[in-house]
């Protein structure tokens, strides 16, 4: 059975669940093997994280050389790491970071690549995708016809299995060029902890739009109460409410939860194709015409001041 290279997605050695969900889509594809590049100090955490999750193999490649660049090193060592073990197919988060890494690996082995996949089968020896394209109008179905598929998926994709494997961890040492090193980090600030997860990587997400005049409190406080992440339509970053980092649309980001609750929210197609992916989609408007109604599996018409405060107290005496 061929290898197949999940390449680990960590913060300082702390395995983030995007992994844990390729490792599941590896599965169907082949062996999963896993690439951490990180600290010698923090391999043996992240061998046993993903272990737990199927990973048969982990590569460990101590970034020494690597820490502190932008992306280009990370491909060498996943290319050379491909043209030694040759995998059936490599796959890579669905983020900013992974798509550069999947763009320049796919040059240097000559390799198709599919990005933003939210499914990925196995058809015979061939992998197929998913991919929800133009807006998120169209599903369809693609592959790679040369080389080794290079794939990006989104996270929400899969739901991780939690299965052990043999996780037999391997040491390899790649050789970076000195063309990888141009562009260097020479500083970073750590992003405030809000203690709500990831917008891309959350299974709930609770937006808020132009109708909530700039008052996010009922937004953050039913997110809060379910665990969520907070997210805002285009018109909420572009009145100044909330960072562009919240956004979620065309040209913020896109999610795939299983729950989305978009409150003051019209549903614009440009808000649309970053949400309508998502499992299951709750709205609430004042307004009993608004184009998000025509998405949506439940519809609240009524003011998310009043709804959402209730919807909240509600939740948390269930909890209590």
């Amino acid at each position: 059975m061929s290898e197949v290279l999940v390449l680990i997605d960590h913060v300082d050695g702390a395995v983030r669940k995007p992994t844990y969900e390729l490792l599941a889509i590896a599965k169907r594809l082949g062996e999963p093997s896993a690439v951490f590049i990180g600290g010698a100090d923090q391999a043996a955490g992240a061998v046993e994280a993903v272990t737990k999750y199927g990973a048969a193999k982990v590569y460990t490649v101590e970034d020494t050389e690597i820490k502190g660049y932008l992306v280009a090193p990370k491909a060498e060592v996943l290319q050379q790491l491909a043209e030694k073990v040759s995998p059936a197919a490599i796959l890579i988060t669905s983020s900013a970071e992974g798509k550069e890494i999947a763009g320049r690996l796919a040059i240097k082995l000559g390799s198709g690549i599919i990005t933003d996949a939210v499914d990925v089968q196995a058809d015979g020896d061939t992998v197929v995708t998913t991919q929800s394209v133009f807006a998120g109008n169209f599903t369809v179905q693609a592959k790679v016809t040369r080389g080794t598929p290079i794939i990006t998926v989104k996270p929400n994709a899969a739901a991780p299995e939690e299965e052990a494997g043999a996780g037999a961890a391997e040491e390899f040492a790649a050789t970076i060029s000195d063309a990888a090193k141009t562009a260097q980090i020479v500083a970073s600030q750590p992003r405030k902890a809000t203690g709500r997860p990831e917008l891309t990587e959350a299974a709930i997400v609770v937006s808020g739009g132009r109708g909530t005049g700039g008052n996010f409190e009922p937004i953050e406080g039913l997110a809060d109460a379910l665990g969520a992440a907070v997210g805002a339509s285009r018109a909420a970053v572009d009145s100044g409410w909330m960072p562009h980092t919240f956004q979620v649309g065309q040209t913020g980001k896109t999610v795939s939860p299983q729950l989305y609750v978009a409150n003051g929210i019209s549903g614009a197609i440009q808000h649309r194709a970053g949400m309508q992916t998502s499992k299951t989609i709750i709205a609430v408007n004042k307004d009993d015409e608004a184009p998000i109604f025509e998405l949506v599996d439940f519809g609240v018409v009524g003011d998310l001041h009043a709804v959402l405060p209730a919807a909240t107290e509600a939740i948390n005496q269930r909890k209590g």
